[in-house]
């Protein structure tokens, strides 16, 4: 596999720059492996830059493989943007060699430490899924303002301008979130979803949270743990469980099943936006929009069966 990689490099290192007519180079390009941080450094740098994502919509990222297009979008950009914190599992050595020789930004590695969640299922790693926390993703985007700025200094006016403007949409949706997960948090909610990437939303909201599988995906739920799941919904009378648009809901409409098997009825709702952002003219093309639309499907669906919290006449 590290020859393949090596091998690899060596190839698209003599593909060449894009030039224009005259030869000079065009627009600094800036390359991101998902589309959730693509968009981040597109409100930061604006119309100055060309922003290209790896990863399509709806792809997940704990399986994603770089293929030869991806080395081009490598080699051929000027800065290359990346999440950390292993969320790019499979192209964590292709980026760790690549940063050799080029200008590279580990997002994740600007983070306090203090401010991630440490992993249950692997010792040493952290929960990558740093978005859903939306406080903790202005951090990361201020941190990532400034790497950018080191890169391209004549930037600064420009990019700090475009900061304080993201960061008060940031500002307001973090507020937002906290105000409408508040309204089912008081009769025990709970937000089921397929893959344990909501820690940072529960720790930052204050909701209770629990996936089928865990941080990665990379294994398949087993049987114990569907079982395990079942018996944990009906104890709790949960009514609402969440599938994901990257990943596929077969596991999770086992849980439905499951409880349906016992005398259970739970819905299955969503999707909700995980490690993928929806399509770009969608009401979840940005990340802004994602979390928003994410927000409104678990606090619709948790709320529409809380009776505890219902108003008179609802």
């Amino acid at each position: 596999m590290r020859i393949r990689i090596l091998v690899l490099i060596g190839l698209v290192q003599l593909s060449a720059c894009k030039f224009d007519k005259d030869g000079e180079r065009e627009k600094f390009h800036i390359t991101a492996t998902t589309n959730i941080m693509a968009d981040g450094v597109k409100a930061l740098v604006g119309d100055s830059a060309v922003v290209t994502p790896i990863m399509a919509v709806g792809v997940d990222p704990h399986l994603y493989k770089a293929s030869q297009r991806d080395l081009d979008l490598l080699f051929e950009a000027d800065l290359v943007v990346y999440h950390g914190l292993h969320l790019e599992g499979k192209m964590v050595e292709v980026l760790h060699k690549f940063s050799r020789t080029h200008p590279v930004v580990n997002v994740g590695a600007t983070l306090p430490p203090t401010l991630l969640i440490s992993s249950p299922d692997y010792a040493n790693t952290v929960d990558p899924h740093i978005w859903f926390d939306v406080h903790l993703w202005s951090i990361a985007m201020r941190n990532l303002k400034d790497k950018i700025i080191e890169r391209k200094p004549t930037w600064e006016p420009y990019v700090n301008a475009n900061w304080e403007k993201y960061k008060a949409q940031l500002d307001e949706l973090d507020q937002y979130s906290a105000q409408k997960v508040k309204s089912i948090t008081n009769q025990g909610q709970v937000l089921i979803t397929a893959h344990d990437a909501f820690s940072y939303f529960g720790k930052a909201y204050q909701i209770e949270v629990k996936g089928l599988q865990g941080l990665s995906t990379l294994s398949e739920p087993g049987l114990n743990d569907v079982s395990s799941l079942v018996n944990f919904i009906i104890e709790k009378d949960i009514k609402a469980i969440f599938i994901e648009q990257s990943i596929s809901p077969r596991a999770i409409k086992a849980v439905v099943e499951g409880c349906r098997r016992k005398g259970h009825q739970v819905t299955l709702a969503g999707p909700l936006y995980t490690d993928s952002l929806g399509d770009p003219e969608g009401p979840a093309g940005t990340y802004v929009g994602m979390v928003k639309t994410n927000v409104d499907e678990i606090v619709n669906n948790l709320k529409q069966h809380d009776t505890t919290n219902r108003e008179p006449g609802s």
